[in-house]
């Protein structure tokens, strides 16, 4: 663990940052999440426990359905729910993720495009079924006061790119820089060796994480991780690239402990993810 301490140390040292004594919730932001349609409330839940887990101030979920299907989340009672459409009216939210188990249904889309409309100045981390509606609809996005984040896998990116799987993995460096360029979007190209690409085009290549995170749900935990980074205030490249690394070093943390590769779980990831990080974090 103490090399793990330094490298993270040495390349993300924001994230390192013990929290002084004087802290208060109101210190570590706020996250909305967009997600969780019908029979997908399980990835709203996940991404929204990931946030806590790293320590976001609040986080809140706004369901993408007509009534709330939940009151609680029984196993984090901490997280608070509502509706999307209630949830698009706050205007405390310092980070948005959506997409989650969002679906592709008129009321998602809709719920998308007034997360654009409604907050062109607060940054924005867009995964699964919001990066299918992004390549499908001609949204508004004017965002250039705040990042914006996209984090497909590969099959998403070709959706993003019109063009095939096979042709993103050809080259997975090219294929970041060509999402980051038509969107004017931080692009993380998940898989083996995520890619992370600035708007500029400068590509950096994550090495931490194993195969026991082909699974379920883990996307979700990592859209939750990066924005409950960028929510803190954790400068944007190492939020960004340090929510990735750390997802992977907590999936090989597991396996250290016995837990996977083979039948790891997202719910695994995400608390091993905070211990990691509270290993990670410089003493007072």
């Amino acid at each position: 663990m103490t090399e793990l301490a330094t490298f993270a140390q040495q390349h993300f040292p924001a994230l390192c940052q013990p929290r002084p004594q004087d802290s208060h919730k109101g210190n570590f932001g706020t996250l909305g999440i967009l997600a969780g349609g019908k029979n997908m409330v399980g990835a709203a839940l996940l991404a929204a426990r990931a946030a806590l887990k790293q320590g976001t101030g609040r986080v809140h979920i706004g369901f993408t359905q007509d009534n709330q299907p939940l009151e609680v989340d029984p196993v984090q009672p901490e997280l608070m729910l509502n509706t999307a459409g209630k949830l698009l009216g706050k205007e405390d939210i310092s980070t948005w993720v959506a997409g989650c188990g969002m679906g592709l249904t008129p009321l998602a889309q809709n719920c998308l495009a007034t997360l654009f409309n409604r907050y062109p100045n607060t940054t924005i981390v867009l995964d699964a079924d919001a990066l299918t509606l992004l390549s499908e609809h001609a949204f508004a996005l004017s965002h250039a006061k705040a990042p914006l984040v996209l984090t497909p896998h590969p099959s998403e990116a070709a959706r993003l790119l019109g063009c095939t799987t096979a042709d993103i993995q050809k080259d997975r460096k090219l294929s970041a820089q060509q999402i980051s360029a038509k969107y004017a979007a931080w692009t993380v190209l998940k898989g083996h060796q995520t890619v992370i690409c600035t708007p500029n085009g400068e590509t950096t290549v994550n090495h931490s994480g194993n195969p026991g995170l082909s699974t379920a749900g883990t996307g979700d935990v990592l859209a939750g991780m990066i924005g409950a980074c960028l929510a803190q205030g954790i400068v944007t490249e190492q939020a960004i690239a340090g929510a990735v690394w750390l997802h992977g070093a907590a999936a090989d943390f597991l396996v250290t402990q016995g837990t996977g590769p083979i039948g790891m779980t997202a719910g695994d990831v995400l608390e091993a993810a905070r211990t990691v990080r509270n290993l990670i974090t410089l003493p007072f």
